[in-house]
């Protein structure tokens, strides 16, 4: 029984986690009708920049969020102003090749930069400590740290977009934004900011990861295909659906634990020589196929 309930909650911590990495995503698609491929690749530069500012500066991971979320919301404006604004004048096929060519950009210019060998972080407040919470669960504090923040920051964007004058300037651009800017909204502006925004949850979301995942120039690859099967899962635009599904998509990552589980509950030994770890990102693209051919438009549908 504690090893179903330690999955469980592994699954629900890293799905936290999770929520905040979808969430940039779905803000992006939600004002623009954009999807944006180097997605992960912006998580992969708040993986790297969390890990470099803690080991330059000495500062403890944590402390570098700040940092992470300026660099992130700095290049998602840069991204919009200098590349993504002329994308919009083309068709949807030049959209979404172009962001497919910014993602390959900045993978390679990581590449370039850092190489391509593996980089984790060896200190820190929380690094290498757990909590027992009894039953037999065992929690490392970085993961629990990491869920904890991204709840705060995605209970922030999410404040902001809905409790806020700003917000609902976002949230008209998105549902028109040609008659948003006949009511004087300055659409052009809301859609930099949403590209902030979304630069800036997910390169906070990299520097959480990084406390307890190792970086490289291609770690966005698999974020990236997370996020999509999470946002497709709950709707794309879908804020409540991001938060769903993510937690639906961190327990399905924890199946081989629920699967150890089974294979000593049932005492099956066939169970034992089947390798569930390898595949458990299949099961997570496998809900997100059914959930398409079932449900189309996600579990909370597309945006309103």
């Amino acid at each position: 029984m504690d090893i179903l309930i330690s999955s469980i909650a592994a699954g629900v911590l890293i799905g936290m986690v999770l929520a905040l990495v979808a969430l940039g995503l779905t803000i992006i698609f939600g004002v623009m009708d954009i999807v944006n491929f180097a997605h992960g690749e912006f998580l992969m530069i708040g993986m790297y920049t969390g890990l470099l500012t803690a080991k330059a500066v000495g500062i403890d991971p944590l402390l570098a969020l700040p940092v992470a979320a300026a660099v992130g919301f700095l290049l998602g404006v840069i991204c919009y102003y200098g590349f993504v604004k002329f994308l919009l004048r083309g068709p949807m096929v030049a959209q979404l090749l172009g962001t497919f060519g910014l993602m390959l950009f900045l993978r390679n210019l990581a590449l370039l930069i850092f190489g391509s060998e593996d980089r984790a972080l060896h200190h820190g407040l929380l690094v290498g400590k757990s909590f027992d919470l009894g039953m037999g669960v065992i929690i490392p504090a970085t993961k629990l740290a990491a869920a904890g923040l991204s709840v705060i920051a995605f209970l922030a964007v999410w404040l902001l977009m809905n409790r806020t004058k700003l917000g609902k300037a976002l949230t008209a651009t998105s549902l028109n934004s040609q008659a948003a800017r006949y009511m004087g909204i300055a659409t052009e502006r809301m859609n930099a900011l949403a590209w902030g925004i979304g630069g800036g949850s997910v390169t906070v979301a990299g520097a959480l990861i990084v406390n307890f995942w190792s970086v490289n120039p291609f770690v966005g690859l698999l974020f990236t295909m997370i996020a999509f099967a999470i946002v497709a899962l709950g709707g794309f635009g879908s804020v409540p659906g991001a938060l769903f599904a993510s937690i639906v998509v961190g327990l399905i990552m924890e199946i081989p634990g629920i699967w150890d589980f089974l294979t000593y509950t049932l005492s099956w030994d066939w169970m034992i020589n089947v390798p569930m770890t390898s595949f458990k990102y299949t099961f997570v693209y496998l809900a997100y196929f059914i959930i398409m051919v079932i449900r189309p438009s996600g579990l909370f549908g597309w945006k309103h």
